[in-house]
């Protein structure tokens, strides 16, 4: 699976955990993140994700910064995107399961790098559901 990848300073290792986790299992990434603890601008970096997504580059994607709101209020801008914000592997299931979520949105300082790697792994491998989900999806984009 190909998978895009964008943090702000909030995520570097975040970011650097969940990389690992997914070469080591054989997915492709694209790496739009900073590595820096310097403060930068999540909408610089949560862009680049939404883009490889909506223009198919990209299977999934993966967006980190300190609450994971304001980098997935950025990437929920681009028609076609529906990202997630979760902080347990629950609702990262529920979001690929019941929503058709195609971005995972990572609140840094609110979870810890096991329960982010552990939430991408949980999103990754759950399907979307259809059925009566499937309508409900059809009607959230405004185009």
């Amino acid at each position: 699976m190909k998978i895009s990848i964008g943090n702000d300073h909030a995520g570097p290792d975040y970011k650097k955990a969940i990389v690992a986790f997914l070469e080591k299992n054989g997915h492709q990434v694209f790496n739009h993140g900073t590595d820096m603890e310097d403060s930068v601008d999540y909408p610089d970096f949560g862009h680049p994700v939404a883009t490889d997504v909506e223009t198919g580059k990209a299977d999934l994607g993966i967006v980190i910064c300190g609450s994971g709101n304001g980098i997935a209020m950025t990437v929920n801008k681009h028609q076609g995107i529906r990202a997630a914000l979760c902080w347990t592997k629950e609702l990262a299931g529920l979001a690929k399961l019941h929503n058709d979520a195609n971005i995972i949105s990572i609140p840094a300082r609110f979870t810890s790098i096991p329960q982010a790697v552990e939430m991408v792994d949980t999103f990754l491998k759950t399907e979307f559901e259809g059925g009566r989900h499937q309508n409900r999806v059809n009607k959230i984009s405004c185009s």
